[in-house]
């Protein structure tokens, strides 16, 4: 059986194998997703754009996906809360 190599081990090994292109594999190409549209009333994305760029944010979508994303984070917290709440409550 093969031992397992540390990580040290394993750092030693690439970076004497870096400049080697025989110790490679043909590269991994990696698409990104398309992104998704969202469509909201102009007014609404009139005021958002106004607080992205309080914000000091690089643009709209930059603000808009911090926020989806903490909110989305916040509300994944609140629904596993309330779940382990529920278990402690049923005795589970």
């Amino acid at each position: 059986m093969k031992r397992k190599l540390s990580q040290v081990e394993i750092n030693n090994i690439v970076v004497a194998q870096a400049d080697d292109d025989s110790a490679w594999e043909k590269p991994i190409r990696v698409r990104r997703k398309k992104s998704a549209s969202v469509v909201i009333p102009a007014e609404l994305a009139a005021r958002a754009a106004f607080l992205a760029h309080l914000h000091r944010r690089r643009s709209i979508e930059d603000w808009l996906t911090h926020i989806i994303q903490e909110r989305v984070e916040l509300e994944e917290a609140a629904f596993v809360g309330a779940k382990r709440e529920l278990a402690t409550k049923n005795g589970i």
